[in-house]
């Protein structure tokens, strides 16, 4: 009687697993092959625009599925990490961001409206990069020191420097700049170096702070001037361009970094699955050679690598923030 029992519950059961079995790969299977959507919080045309593009090309072959680059501009970032915060935790929607978004926002904001501990999670860091500063090509400027001698020319020292977000480290280069040198040098705050940028080009600024890849391009054709660079040495596509602890000011050779971040509860096999293809992607040559040439100094970094480097980057900032003065807006 038990055999015959049993016999009927597995007669029922399984049809009822087939079933739940199906279902189950079907959603898998619909999850695998939905597109992933890369936000970046800048405009198109800008540098970290650009690499994201770069990096989105690869990794749809080696994921296997569309990665749509969603440029997302607002508030140096700000925008971008708030739509990540609100996102689905399936690795469906990730952060490309550098350092401003997720380190010095939350430093210098009140009220940003995400906590990069509670809301995001790293997945994979893939390199550090310098910040620059760069004259425009109607200056006579061709060195640092010369557009320090210039700048003293424009009306007792007075000179405007762009800047591609407000409360940015760029603007606190700036402000350690001009006490140095006793320049009354005011930023210029943009919506990103795209527009930056443009009115650099039509000479309408007559310099501006932002990282070497959204100066390179212009840089090598001879339309904006690279000056000085930061970190503790001189960058290798940029060989003549002196450091800021070269020209004595020190204190500025942390680098900042460039990550992708995930919506907090995204499963770790997901974070791991695109950590390993984005591996893969940063280790073919013309992808390597690709982002040094526009300025990057690659290196993966595992998820757990990526938010050491995180931590380590927001201490060193958080002190000279504090020292500065700076009251969160």
């Amino acid at each position: 009687m038990f055999a015959s029992r049993r016999s009927v519950i597995s007669h029922i059961l399984r049809p009822l697993a087939a079933l739940v079995l199906t279902v189950s790969c079907g959603l898998a299977a619909a999850q695998a092959t939905k597109p992933i959507k890369l936000m970046v919080g800048f405009p198109p045309g800008g540098g970290t625009d650009a690499v994201a593009r770069t990096l989105a090309e690869k990794l749809k072959d080696e994921l296997g599925v569309a990665v749509v680059v969603e440029n997302k501009p607002g508030a140096g970032g700000q925008l971008a990490a708030q739509a990540l915060k609100a996102s689905p935790a399936d690795g469906t929607v990730l952060f490309l961001s550098h350092d401003h978004t997720i380190s010095i926002l939350p430093l210098v904001v009140k009220n940003p409206g995400f906590d990069p501990a509670q809301d995001f999670v790293p997945v994979a860091g893939f390199a550090t990069f310098v910040n620059a500063l760069a004259v425009s090509a109607g200056t006579p400027a061709k060195s640092f020191n010369d557009y320090v001698a210039w700048v003293k020319t424009q009306g007792a020292g007075k000179g405007a420097v762009g800047i591609p977000a407000p409360a940015s480290t760029p603007e606190f280069l700036v402000k350690v700049v001009g006490e140095k040198y006793k320049l009354d040098l005011v930023s210029a705050p943009y919506r990103g170096s795209a527009p930056m940028m443009a009115d650099m080009l039509g000479n309408q600024i007559a310099a501006g702070v932002g990282s070497v890849p959204d100066f390179m391009e212009n840089h090598k054709a001879g339309k904006v001037r690279i000056v000085a660079v930061l970190g503790a040495k001189r960058q290798a596509s940029l060989p003549d361009v002196p450091t800021f602890t070269e020209l004595g000011l020190g204190g500025l050779e942390d680098l900042p970094y460039y990550g992708i971040f995930a919506p907090a509860g995204t499963p770790k096999a997901t974070i791991d699955h695109f950590g390993q293809a984005l591996a893969k992607v940063l280790a073919m040559p013309d992808v390597n050679e690709h982002l040094t040439k526009m300025g990057l100094t690659v290196g993966f970094m595992s998820a757990q690598q990526l938010a050491q480097r995180e931590r380590a980057y927001t201490q060193v900032w958080a002190k000279m923030i504090k020292d500065s003065g700076f009251q969160p807006q």
